[in-house]
């Protein structure tokens, strides 16, 4: 446990050395501005189109953030060789990998509750609550993937590349099952059932994250609270097989 704690602290004060915070802070300036000045040009329904795009930027910042600090933490720990030293103390890799999960975690955690303050200037604190939770919930898939990627591949620009292509499929996967379900000529031949069902298959070992931290949230209140539980237990299974597979990947390599 000593090693694990020692290990989220490392995490977390490389995230402060790193500027996460600072950039936050510039990320969250530039929304509220972006939104300051559609207030000035939008006609109708102001408040929800300040709502909305703003909720848009911060949430993309806020994957993006945690995906480029976590692959750039961990190549830069390995071409400094600072993993293989941590490696090579007495304790299993499984604490090893469990203190960067944590410590990516927390960060995660907090840019997504950060994130969410702003928001109750449009929007009642409660349902910027929940979207700021939905947020933290959903960075926590973001940082096992990015976990996943940057041990597998290794390299920044790919393992950045990858992460990017599960989230951005991941956010658009129902909307390619509506279209490959009914395509514009219809299904005209086999090539059609056959991208139905691929994307279907696909769609089944990914997680929905289009369905959750949705701008509907704040405009029109939360989702029930079985619908939430649903999606929550959804992230926990993704986070854990991710996870699991990221940790059987470290176990695999030799430092």
């Amino acid at each position: 446990m000593d090693y694990i704690a020692a290990t989220i602290k490392s995490t977390l004060l490389e995230a402060a050395r790193s500027r996460v915070a600072w950039m936050a802070v510039v990320v969250l300036g530039l929304a509220l501005g972006l939104a300051a000045f559609l207030q000035q040009v939008a006609l109708i329904e102001q408040k929800e189109i300040q709502t909305a795009v703003a909720a848009a930027v911060l949430r993309a910042a806020a994957a993006f953030l945690v995906a480029a600090f976590v692959i750039t933490s961990l190549v830069r720990e390995a071409n400094d060789k600072v993993t293989e030293l941590l490696l090579s103390q007495p304790v299993p890799r499984s604490a090893y990998f469990a203190g960067k999960f944590a410590g990516y975690a927390l960060v995660g955690l907090a840019l997504g509750f950060f994130f969410a303050v702003p928001l109750a200037l449009f929007v009642p604190a409660s349902r910027a609550l929940v979207w700021g939770a939905s947020l933290a919930f959903e960075l926590l898939v973001v940082t096992a993937v990015s976990l996943f990627c940057v041990l597998s591949l290794t390299q920044t620009v790919p393992a950045f590349a990858a992460t990017a292509g599960f989230y951005l499929l991941g956010r658009s996967i129902d909307a390619m099952r509506t279209i490959a379900a009914d395509p514009i000529g219809g299904i005209t031949g086999w090539t059609d059932i056959a991208v139905r069902w691929i994307v279907d298959a696909i769609a089944v070992l990914m997680p929905s994250l289009d369905r959750i931290t949705l701008t509907a949230w704040l405009l029109e209140g939360p989702p029930p609270l079985a619908e939430v539980g649903a999606l929550l237990v959804q992230t926990a299974i993704y986070v854990a097989l991710i996870g699991a597979a990221a940790l059987f990947d470290l176990h695999r390599k030799s430092f």
